[in-house]
C-alpha cells in the first residue's frame, strides 16, 4: 500500500495562512497520516518531485505580491528551464487565503494552481479562495473545501484496517514537550539580547540589538495623537540601507501582561525549561533559547495580545473541565459559530490574555506543554525608515504614531510594537531594539535629474524624509513635497528641517492642516490647487510619484 504520507506548505504574512496549514496539518493527523506542515521557503524545493501529495496554503500581499516566507520558492517554480513534467508525480491542492476588495484576489494561488498544472500537477480540487470580506471570514470557503479535500485523499489513501478517524474531542499530543530543569542546574551566563559581532547582515534569525539613543515625541503634549521619533544606534551591525527601506522589529509584551499570563497558568516565571519534539524531524522553534525561562518565553515569544482565532478556541475546548466553558469555546470552533466568535473577538480587538480571563477554570487546567500550540509567536512590525545613512551613518530613526483607540470594551485597544517603543526610556541606561532591515517596495530614481512628487499625510512623510536627506546629500533638486496633518502646531512633524530645506532652495514643501481652518483641507486640495506645477514636472521634467499613507 503507498506511503500515506501529506506535505502542507504555507506562504503566510499575517499569519492566517500558517494557522490554516496547521490546521489541516492536525486533521491529517487525526486520519492516521505522516503530515509535515512548513513554510514554502524552508522546504527543500529539489525533493518536492518526491513528493506524492502536496498541499499548498498561501496568501496574497500587496499588490498580488508572494508573502516573504514565499519569495525563494516562487523564483524557483517560475525557471524557464524546469521540464514541463517534472511534477508529474504530484497530487496536490491549492488553498488560497485573500481579500476581495483588492484588486489582485487571491493572484498568488491562482498563479500557483496554474503553474503547477503547466510542470505537469495532478489537481486534486480546483484552487479554493478564502475571501477575508465574507460575513464567515475565509472559513465560509476553506471548511466545505477541506470536507471535500479529505473524501479525495482517504479515497487514494484509505485508512489502514482497524483504525478509525481520531475524535474531534480527544486531544493531539503536544508538539513540543516542555522539560523543567532542576532549580539547582546552572545557569548560562550569556545575556539573551548582547549586540553580537556580526556574522552577516542581521536579520530574522540573528537581528542586532541596537541601542536606542533617543526617543522623543514629535506631537504637542495635549495632542490626541502620541507620535515618537525614535533614534537607534547601528554602528558595528553591517547593517546597509537606502530611502524606501523598512526596519523590521519584534516587539515584547508588557511586563503586567506577561504578569498576569503567568498568574492565570500558574506559571513561575523563573523556572527553567528545555523543549523537546514530540515528532522526530520536528525543527525547534527558531527565536527561543535552549534552555529557557517561563519569564522569556512569555515576553519574547507568545503572543497573548494579539485577537485569538479560531484554533485557540478549538484546543482549549480540549482542555475544560467545566461544562459550561467547555459548550462557548466548542460553539466559537465550530463552523456555525463564526459570526458570534467574530462579534466576541475580532470586532471588540479582544486580546488572547483578555479572553483566558473570561475562561478561567479552562485556563489554569492548560498544560505548559500546549503553550507553543495554543498561541501563536510575537510577529515582527515593519517601519519605514525615517533616515538616510547619507546624513546619518551610524544612525536610523523612525516616525512612529503609537496605536492606541477605543472599542466597546472598556479598556483601550493598545499596539504591541508603538506602546512597546513608546516606553522605552534611553536615559534609564542601556535600552535596546531587535531589528533588522528589508528592502522597501519604493526604488527613487537613480538619475539626479529626475525630479520627485512625494505626497506623504501623517506619519507617511517618514520614507520621504529618508529620500529628500539621502537626495540633497546627493545635490539632487526637484524635490517636492505634499505634506499634510491636522495643525501646524501640533503633528507638523520635521517642520523646522522642511522650512531650512525650503530656504535653501532644496525643498518645494506644500502643506494641508485640515482643522486650522472651517473647511477641512486635505493633500489633495493642494495638489489641485498646484495643479499646474505638477503637470509641469511630470510632463517635461518626466517626475516619478510617491504617495505613502
Amino acid at each position: 500500500m503507498a506511503e500515506r504520507r501529506l506535505l502542507v506548505l504555507f506562504g503566510s504574512q499575517t499569519g492566517t495562512a500558517q494557522d490554516t496549514a496547521e490546521r489541516i496539518g492536525r486533521e491529517a493527523q487525526r486520519r492516521h497520516l505522516r503530515c509535515r506542515v512548513e513554510a514554502l521557503d524552508s522546504c527543500d524545493l529539489a525533493n518536492l518531485i518526491h513528493e506524492p501529495l502536496v498541499v499548498f496554503v498561501c496568501a496574497t500581499t500587496g499588490q498580488g505580491d508572494p508573502p516573504d516566507n514565499m519569495r525563494m520558492f516562487w523564483r524557483f517554480l517560475f525557471r524557464k528551464n524546469l521540464p514541463a513534467g517534472s511534477l508529474c508525480q504530484l497530487d496536490y491542492a491549492v488553498l488560497g487565503l485573500g481579500d476581495s476588495s483588492y484588486p489582485k484576489f487571491n493572484f498568488v494561488a491562482k498563479k500557483l494552481h496554474k503553474r503547477l498544472l503547466q510542470l505537469g500537477g495532478n489537481p486534486l480540487l480546483p484552487v479554493a479562495l478564502g475571501d477575508d470580506q465574507h460575513d464567515l471570514g475565509p472559513d465560509a470557503v476553506v471548511d466545505p473545501w477541506l470536507v471535500a479535500l479529505w473524501d479525495k485523499i482517504l479515497a487514494l489513501y484509505p485508512l489502514p484496517p482497524g483504525l478509525e478517524i481520531i475524535s474531534p474531542d480527544v486531544c493531539l499530543p503536544p508538539k513540543y514537550t516542555l522539560h523543567y530543569l532542576p532549580e539547582d542546574s546552572p545557569h548560562p551566563s550569556s545575556d539573551l539580547l548582547q549586540p553580537s559581532a556580526p556574522r552577516a547582515a542581521p536579520c530574522e534569525l540573528h537581528p542586532f540589538a541596537a541601542r536606542v539613543v533617543s526617543n522623543q515625541r514629535v506631537t504637542a503634549q495635549g495632542h490626541f495623537q502620541d507620535v515618537r521619533l525614535i533614534e537607534f544606534d547601528i554602528a558595528g551591525s553591517g547593517i546597509v540601507f537606502s530611502a524606501g527601506d523598512v526596519v523590521m522589529i519584534r516587539p515584547q509584551n508588557c511586563p503586567e501582561d506577561v504578569q498576569q499570563f503567568c498568574q492565570l497558568l500558574r506559571l513561575e516565571p523563573h523556572r527553567r525549561f528545555v523543549l523537546e519534539p514530540t515528532e522526530p524531524g520536528t525543527s525547534l522553534p527558531p527565536f527561543l533559547p535552549q534552555p529557557c525561562t517561563i519569564q522569556y518565553l512569555v515576553t519574547h515569544y507568545l503572543d497573548i495580545s494579539c485577537v485569538p482565532r479560531r484554533s485557540f478556541f478549538e484546543l482549549l475546548a480540549c482542555f475544560s473541565t467545566n461544562e459550561l466553558e467547555r459548550e462557548k469555546l466548542q460553539e466559537f470552533s465550530s463552523a456555525q459559530g463564526q459570526e458570534e466568535l467574530y462579534s466576541y473577538c475580532n470586532r471588540p480587538r479582544r486580546t488572547t490574555l483578555e479572553a483566558m480571563w473570561d475562561f478561567p477554570h479552562t485556563t489554569c487546567a492548560i498544560p505548559a506543554d500546549y503553550l507553543l500550540d495554543l498561541i501563536p509567536h510575537i510577529r515582527p512590525r515593519a517601519f519605514s525608515i525615517a533616515s538616510s545613512m547619507l546624513a546619518q551613518p551610524e544612525r536610523m530613526q523612525i516616525l512612529v504614531a503609537v496605536v492606541r483607540y477605543k472599542t466597546r470594551l472598556s479598556k483601550p485597544r493598545r499596539g504591541l510594537c508603538s506602546t512597546w517603543l513608546a516606553s522605552l526610556n534611553p536615559e534609564q541606561g542601556d535600552v535596546r531594539v531587535p531589528l533588522w532591515v528589508k528592502k522597501g517596495g519604493m526604488k527613487f530614481p537613480a538619475d539626479p535629474a529626475t525630479p520627485v512628487i512625494m505626497i506623504g499625510p501623517g506619519t507617511g512623510v517618514a520614507p520621504f524624509r529618508a529620500a529628500i536627506q539621502e537626495r540633497v546629500a546627493l545635490g539632487c533638486g526637484g524635490n517636492c513635497l505634499f505634506f499634510g496633518c491636522r495643525h501646524k502646531s501640533k503633528d507638523f512633524y520635521c517642520q523646522t528641517e522642511w522650512e531650512e530645506l525650503v530656504t535653501k532652495g532644496l525643498l518645494t514643501l506644500f502643506t494641508a492642516f485640515s482643522r486650522d481652518q472651517d473647511e477641512k483641507v486635505y493633500v489633495q486640495h493642494r495638489i489641485r490647487e498646484n495643479g499646474k506645477l505638477v503637470w509641469e514636472l511630470l510632463s517635461s521634467g518626466n517626475a516619478h510619484v510617491y504617495l505613502a499613507g
